[in-house]
């Protein structure tokens, strides 16, 4: 088995060598080998990819569309994209020179970060929140300015923004928000968002906004940031949750052509392009499957509802999630803050796999994230064993 010669080792990057390994998917690979365990662990839709668009990812093949796609993504697919963010968000966006189709949500925020970043700048993160933001800004030599929200009921107000821009100094080039958000499932309405926006206006920020899962809101109309400030936001969004694609790993960002021409340019070095049949399947799902995350969004509120109210019949507190697939719950008093031994207790005793809200940055500390994107019968099956576990 090979090793790498001791004198060797300082051959790493530094930054890389930094970084701990990714937290959640830590998490989830302890407790997996358990015997018996349910997981309530990654946010990994149970639904199948809807007929149709598996049927036009095999026509892709059939057809032998197997060979390099052009690098922002096939100009067919990006006119969807640019029709489909007109009518939801309002914005016209040039499909040649203002979109990028990418290897998922998470290419586009590193070539985003890679591209705009530069070593000393500063980047505001509302946190908790979904754990790659962090080493994505930091990997570029800038530094993540983590602002806790959990007193402010896991959003980033205004006024809050006002004053960690104070604090941070005029090194601060941009914000990350993701909304609706994971772990905690809230989102802005429409008005934060018009305050939020007038403070990125006046501070020259850019926003680089995750839109993952801006098709399952449940309790308001979903809101976005570029509807009110296309200028400054880089908008980033894809088909994982939406149509449950999560395997097609295809994402895609729309932002300013200013942008768009330096990401290109770190999208190209990252992966190329992304692969044709995947983005075959992703034009159908936009011209062809607007009822698809309906359908999803309405079975997932159902698990929300049904897991929620068990939760809080067994003393747990949260706040109810407006999108997303996950509820953010505070751990019993007696484990304190130490939400990691609490889950590990949870999945060894009880077999039951959630995540330690601690991954997901300040704020999450004593919490749990739980997935109920996981099946009706693992979540029954993981309310049952909750309820003994709580009881004993």
């Amino acid at each position: 088995m090979p090793s790498l010669p001791t004198e060797m080792h300082k051959i790493v990057n530094a930054r890389v060598n930094e970084l701990p390994p990714a937290q959640i998917r830590a998490f989830d690979d302890e407790i997996s080998a358990i015997p018996g365990i349910v997981k309530l662990t990654l946010g990994e839709p149970d639904f199948n990819v809807p007929e149709h668009v598996k049927q036009a990812a095999l026509t892709s093949i059939k057809d032998n569309n197997s060979h390099y796609s052009a690098s922002r993504g096939t100009i067919e697919l990006r006119q969807a994209i640019s029709t489909y963010l007109k009518r939801t968000r309002g914005v016209n966006y040039d499909p040649a020179s203002e979109i990028i189709v990418t290897v998922g949500a998470t290419e586009a925020i590193t070539a985003t970060t890679f591209a705009l970043l530069n070593p000393g700048d500063k980047v505001i993160v509302p946190s908790p929140i979904f754990s790659l933001y962090f080493p994505s800004v930091s990997l570029t030599g800038a530094e993540p300015v983590a602002v806790n929200t959990a007193a402010d009921g896991f959003l980033l107000t205004a006024e809050r923004l006002e004053k960690e821009l104070a604090a941070a100094g005029p090194q601060v080039k941009a914000i990350v928000l993701n909304y609706p958000n994971n772990p905690t499932g809230r989102t802005y309405s429409r008005d934060q968002l018009a305050a939020l926006a007038e403070v990125i206006k006046a501070h020259h920020l850019i926003a680089i906004v995750d839109e993952i899962y801006s098709e399952l809101v449940y309790d308001q109309p979903f809101a976005s940031l570029a509807s009110f400030l296309p200028d400054q936001t880089v908008l980033i969004n894809g088909f994982s949750k939406s149509h449950a694609m999560t395997g097609y790993r295809l994402g895609y960002l729309a932002a300013p052509r200013e942008v768009i021409s330096q990401v290109s340019k770190m999208h190209s070095f990252m992966v190329t392009c992304a692969d044709d049949t995947a983005q075959a399947a992703a034009l159908e799902a936009l011209q062809n499957g607007q009822a698809d995350p309906e359908r999803f969004r309405r079975h997932y509120q159902e698990r929300r509802d049904r897991l929620a109210k068990a939760l809080r019949g067994l003393g747990f507190e949260m706040a109810i999630p407006d999108g997303a697939f996950y509820l953010f719950a505070k751990i019993p008093a007696e484990y304190g803050d130490d939400d990691l031994q609490f889950a590990r207790d949870l999945a060894h005793q009880a077999k039951v796999g959630v995540i330690p809200g601690s991954a997901f940055g300040p704020g999450g500390e004593g919490h749990i994230r739980l997935s109920y994107a996981a099946a009706d019968e693992s979540i029954d099956l993981a309310i049952k064993r909750l309820t003994d576990f709580t009881k004993n």
